[in-house]
């Protein structure tokens, strides 16, 4: 990547970072607008020859419980059930979802079957934490990816034991949830903040019917108390105004970097006390060079059968470049590309020269290494 290209980079960050206005919406949820999570135990037929093994005795238990319920009697010793795998099934549930609707499941191999591809769930019920069967799920799995053997070769791609079912759960029962607690519905950042949580009540107070009727309770919780004496529909209107109520969100200073890709993300906040960089680039290179003896002798050692000797030669360049200084008031991203940019700086070189001026104390934000 040349320097070009990372000053580019950190322009578009530094702008994406100003841009910190949203709907309350997209950085809160109002208490109650969740997920449930649902589980359950199933099989998965149709495999070809990579299900679970007959060691598998829970896979075999299972396939003689569910024939039984169709009148078939299996004997229990030496099943071949190559074709089947016992698998768990999961699913997250929206809040306010309704008897009839569809929802996607994954399932996941638990013995050890090679492969679910091509496979089928057999209906499988799924339960709450509490035990409640919401809904059962069924139908053909999609993995997004294959596996072919033969002969001790193999071919590849992402995972083969684990799958997902697309609208495979048909709710048996609603899903509710209660949002409304004597007349009070109480709004969740999702990312807990005390500046952001006082700008929500702010933006919310100064909506229509809705003034001096939230209060900040801490950095992730608003609370607003609904006017009284309104029906459901406007009650549905103020929710409405309230979560498309833009709020301007308090972006900390940070500065993430991961030495692992040489990737650096740059906050918009982030500002640096005045400071000079200097940075110097060291190039080793190690060559092989062969010695020569004088021209007149080199038919000589040849024809006694010398060999010619070599030697490594080290060179150690290094390239000397200006300090720079960054003195201005307010300096920003763009002035610290623009600077490092003198540099010719690589990304990775970014990542020291930001790790010290953090040390040095010069750099006013939170460094996160991952």
């Amino acid at each position: 990547m040349d320097m070009k290209r990372v000053a580019t980079i950190c322009l578009l960050i530094f702008f994406a970072f100003l841009l910190t206005s949203a709907r309350i919406k997209d950085i809160a949820k109002i208490e109650g607008q969740t997920v449930v999570q649902a589980i359950g135990y199933g099989l998965v037929s149709g495999l070809n020859n990579t299900g679970d093994n007959q060691l598998s005795t829970h896979t075999v238990q299972s396939v003689i419980n569910m024939l039984k319920r169709f009148g078939l009697t299996v004997p229990q010793t030496n099943p071949r059930i190559r074709n089947v795998a016992a698998v768990m099934v999961t699913a997250t549930i929206p809040t306010f979802s309704k008897k009839g609707s569809k929802i996607d499941v994954t399932v996941s191999s638990i013995g050890d079957a090679t492969s679910l591809q091509g496979g089928v769930l057999l209906m499988t019920p799924l339960s709450l934490s509490d035990g409640t069967i919401v809904g059962f799920a069924q139908g053909p799995l999609t993995l997004g990816g294959y596996e072919y053997s033969a002969l001790g070769s193999r071919v590849g791609k992402n995972f083969v034991t684990s799958g997902r079912v697309p609208n495979g759960l048909v709710l048996e029962q609603d899903i509710p949830s209660k949002f409304i607690e004597n007349q009070q519905i109480r709004i969740s950042l999702l990312e807990p903040d005390f500046t952001t949580s006082l700008r929500i009540a702010q933006a919310i107070n100064n909506l229509p019917q809705l003034a001096n009727s939230a209060v900040p309770i801490d950095a992730a919780t608003v609370q607003v108390t609904l006017p009284s004496g309104i029906n459901q529909t406007e009650i549905m209107s103020l929710i409405s105004q309230i979560e498309l109520a833009d709020v301007q969100k308090d972006v900390p200073a940070r500065v993430v970097i991961n030495e692992r890709t040489g990737t650096i993300v740059v906050g918009g906040n982030v500002q640096i006390n005045p400071v000079v960089i200097a940075h110097g680039g060291l190039e080793i290179s190690i060559q092989k060079e062969i010695v020569f003896p004088p021209q007149p002798m080199i038919a000589l050692y040849l024809n006694r059968g010398y060999t010619l000797d070599s030697i490594m030669k080290i060179i150690v360049q290094e390239q000397m470049n200006p300090a720079v200084a960054i003195d201005l008031r307010t300096p920003t991203v763009q002035d610290i590309a623009n600077a490092l940019n003198l540099l010719n700086v690589t990304p990775r070189d970014l990542i020291s020269i930001f790790q010290a001026l953090k040390e040095s104390g010069a750099l006013s934000a939170e460094v996160i290494i991952q």
